[in-house]
């Protein structure tokens, strides 16, 4: 059944997220490119949403992963957490760029992560992974353990070896192949 909604994520993120543009834009990495993949517009409507929900649950199930808690840093990460949240009937959370500068002052909203909580982090799209290693870091400075990373897409080469140096499984939805995009960074 995975493959189905794979399929049907990717053909989502195709048709309704993927634009090849006249001229080069820089993406979030620094880098350049005439592909612009907007996981959050794809994603726009429930129905797709839950279909990406219910594909990263399988995925992660499937693997052998449990989780109990959902998220990555804000913008990417914001809706794909509260879909999964919702399909994997489990809390979420959102990690702020910086510490709020007022009231509570925290970096992680939603739901409170420590040490006894088992986290999925998510990224729409990663070209990188500077978005969400430095949701990784944040989260890992709560004690919790982070047991899988997903992204919606992957824009080349660089995020899964650095997920395998810090031991931790990796699972983009989507790539630049899949795409049928050129790749994104060295």
């Amino acid at each position: 059944m995975t493959a189905t909604r794979r399929q049907q994520l990717l053909e989502i993120i195709r048709t309704k997220g993927l634009r090849r543009l006249d001229e080069p834009v820089q993406l979030a990495s620094g880098q350049m490119s005439s592909d612009f993949v907007d996981g959050k517009e794809a994603l726009a409507q429930w129905s797709d949403l839950r279909i990406a929900s219910e594909a990263i649950v399988e995925t992660v199930s499937e693997a052998g992963f449990e989780f109990d808690a959902v998220g990555g840093l804000t913008l990417g990460a914001d809706a794909l957490s509260v879909g999964i949240a919702s399909v994997a009937q489990c809390r979420w959370f959102i990690v702020r760029k910086a510490p709020k500068g007022r009231g509570t002052r925290r970096q992680i909203e939603g739901a409170r992560i420590g040490p006894v909580d088992k986290v999925l982090l998510v990224d729409d799209a990663v070209t990188t992974g500077g978005s969400i290693f430095l949701a990784y870091d944040i989260v890992s400075g709560t004690g919790a353990e982070i047991v899988a990373a997903v992204t919606l897409v992957d824009r080349g080469e660089q995020a899964r070896p650095k997920f395998e140096s810090l031991g931790c499984a990796y699972f983009p939805m989507t790539t630049y192949k899949s795409l049928e995009i050129d790749p994104v960074g060295g």
